[in-house]
């Protein structure tokens, strides 16, 4: 993000009309168009495509600890083939390492912290995860939203999932320095603050390697803002030891 060809000004365009209407279909699973999720539910529990109560499940068995992610376009498989995205790479991965984990991914292309504080307590309430990953704040710096209302959107959100006694890793991510110095800098520290504030985990920068590589160009796609399917194993490597480190 701190090279000239990441355009995030181009990428808050692009992004920043759907979330509102997507927010409101989260727990829908429609078509996919190669174009994000848009609301999809990912479950990598075989018998449950949707969400649903546990007390759908067959008698006598036990829900599976569930991972919760709740992020934007990055997490959603923007522009990708389905089951090639980062949280898509980290249910292989689960399915290998932890069999006993359920991962569940809640990411809808555009949201931003309001929108993923709106919908969390829904996700929470039925879901009762173990474990949330949240990879919201990007479409807040790219509409030059208060900083403050966004770190107050990502606290709340910490709150009610650390009320259910879920533990929660926060991604971070980072914008260039053409939002002017203070608020880049303001903007990539306000998710340390908030991991050291309330002990939460933390991803630095999910696109480590990504953005600031020397041949990132690589590994975008044609839009120049979102990577490309080779670049989310990085992605993957970027915040799976922070998600293993709370499991």
């Amino acid at each position: 993000m701190l090279r000239r060809h990441f355009n995030l000004r181009a990428m808050g365009a692009l992004l920043g009309g759907v979330w509102a209407t997507q927010a409101s279909r989260a727990q829908q699973v429609i078509s996919s168009r190669g174009d994000g999720m848009e609301g999809e539910i990912i479950s990598t529990d075989p018998h449950r495509r949707r969400l649903q109560k546990n007390a759908d499940m067959p008698p006598g068995t036990l829900p599976a600890a569930t991972i919760l992610i709740v992020g934007d376009s990055l997490s959603a498989e923007y522009g990708l083939r389905r089951g090639s995205g980062w949280v898509a790479l980290l249910g292989a991965k689960l399915q290998s390492e932890r069999p006993d984990v359920r991962l569940i991914n809640a990411s809808v292309s555009g949201d931003t912290t309001a929108g993923g504080r709106a919908r969390l307590p829904g996700l929470l309430d039925q879901l009762r995860p173990v474990l949330v990953v949240i990879e919201l704040g990007g479409n807040d710096a790219l509409r030059g939203l208060d900083l403050n209302a966004t770190q107050n959107n990502l606290e709340a959100m910490v709150q009610a999932c650390q009320a259910i006694s879920a533990r929660v890793v926060l991604v971070g991510m980072q914008v260039p320095p053409n939002y002017g110095p203070d608020y880049s800098a303001k903007f990539s520290v306000m998710f340390s603050n908030v991991a050291k504030k309330f002990h939460t985990g933390l991803v630095p920068f999910l696109l480590k390697g990504i953005a600031d590589a020397p041949d990132a160009d690589k590994l975008f796609q044609a839009d120049r803002i979102h990577p490309k399917e080779e670049a989310h194993p990085r992605m993957l490597n970027n915040a799976w030891p922070e998600i293993k480190k709370n499991l």
